[in-house]
């Protein structure tokens, strides 16, 4: 019967693999190693001095890149509301032959209603001269006042525009 020994693998048996581990370089130890003289640093300058340490962005005395580009200085409000701006004397214009009233609907199908926007707000250029009803959700005080000298009544609604919509 043929015996079979066992070998048994040891802490002191462990090497690396094969071409795993390369011999450090060692700079500035003569001209025939490759490495002497600058000992890798180039010629002049910064660089070659001792103590010399690369700040994060430096990029060698031209103006950086965070410097160079256009800095932000506010953020964008993330639920910033879009106002339609109707001016008192742009009323008429919207208005059919014989219809009182201006309503979201009316101005949805003169196509001025944007797609983003979440209301109006009525400012106080220009005249009115029909007694009109006027569907908003802001006024001036000049509209509003313009608006009641001319018979017509203002229509202040809070909340969103999209059930008014539909």
């Amino acid at each position: 019967m043929m015996s079979t020994e066992v070998q048994v693998l040891t802490l002191t048996d462990i090497r690396p693999a094969k071409g795993a581990v390369k011999k450090k370089n060692r700079v500035g130890r003569g001209m025939a190693s490759g490495s002497g003289k600058t000992a890798n640093r180039g010629n002049n300058g910064e660089g070659q001095r001792a103590g010399r340490s690369s700040k994060r962005g430096f990029e060698g005395g031209q103006m950086p890149l965070y410097r160079r580009i256009p800095k932000f200085r506010t953020f964008p409000q993330p639920n910033q509301r879009v106002w339609l701006e109707l001016n008192v004397g742009d009323i008429e214009k919207y208005l059919t032959k014989g219809q009182k009233a201006l309503t979201y609907r009316d101005l949805k199908a003169a196509g001025v209603w944007p797609t983003d926007c979440d209301g109006i707000r009525l400012l106080g250029n220009g005249a009115v001269t029909k007694a009109v009803t006027v569907q908003v959700h802001y006024a001036s005080p000049g509209a509003a006042e313009k608006l009641t000298a001319a018979g017509g009544k203002l229509d202040l609604v809070a909340g969103p525009v999209l059930p008014l919509l539909a």
